[in-house]
């Protein structure tokens, strides 16, 4: 699923970075769209922890 949502995120991005000619609602639509995979795709990334802040959050316990 997070292949999917993805693959379709980075085909909006392309249509909208292209320099052709599309009717304005067609842009519209596509904005939205790009908008809403984007928070897709946070949120399925979401479930995975940052080890990043795990080790801040470890350093910080060692120090008290």
């Amino acid at each position: 699923m997070k292949k999917f949502v993805r693959k379709i995120s980075q085909a909006v991005q392309v249509v909208l970075l292209a320099p052709i000619k599309l009717p304005a609602k067609a842009m519209s639509v596509l904005k939205y769209i790009a908008v809403g995979l984007g928070i897709i795709e946070q949120v399925m990334d979401d479930g995975k922890d940052n080890p990043e802040a795990d080790r801040k959050e470890g350093s910080d316990a060692d120090d008290e």
